[in-house]
């Protein structure tokens, strides 16, 4: 055991380089700090959105090093990352979500569905996509969209 960790101190730290600062960095990063706290919510997603946000704030792609973390609570939240088209029994919960989210608040719209309703358009139980029911600040478009993609508009809000 004290062989692995003679061998651990003399390689150090092995980590990748981060990428180059995002171009779309918006004015809200300047409110926010360097940091974004985000309340997940599943407005009624197939959960495919949901395993590639897991895989964004896993330790391959580590969306927490760039200021991005997960809360469980809207009123400890910065921003909503809501994922699915916004069925009609989600519709008010998403807006009284939206309501507990202190100001300054921001909306980030994850996937196809979310965005425009993908494959659900004109689907009897969907009341609309997200941007139909609150405002949207930033959409990541793709069914579903890869880690990368969600990561980069995260680190769009952070300025990171």
């Amino acid at each position: 055991m004290s062989g692995l960790l003679r061998r651990i101190r003399a390689v150090g730290r092995i980590a990748e380089r981060a990428p180059a600062r995002p171009d779309g960095v918006s004015r809200a990063a300047d409110e926010l700090g360097g940091s974004v706290q985000l309340r997940h919510v599943d407005a009624g997603s197939c959960n495919g959105c949901e395993i590639e946000i897991g895989q964004a704030f896993s330790p391959v792609y580590d969306a927490e090093r760039y200021g991005a973390r997960l809360v469980a609570s809207p009123r400890h939240a910065d921003a909503l990352l809501v994922t699915g088209p916004v069925t009609r029994n989600m519709a008010e919960p998403l807006r009284r979500t939206y309501a507990a989210v202190p100001a300054p608040k921001l909306v980030v719209a994850v996937g196809d569905c979310a965005c425009n309703c993908g494959v659900f358009t004109r689907a009897h139980g969907v009341a609309g996509a997200v941007s139909d029911v609150v405002p949207v600040d930033v959409e990541v478009p793709g069914c579903p969209p890869p880690p990368e993609a969600i990561v980069a508009a995260l680190r769009g809000l952070t300025g990171r």
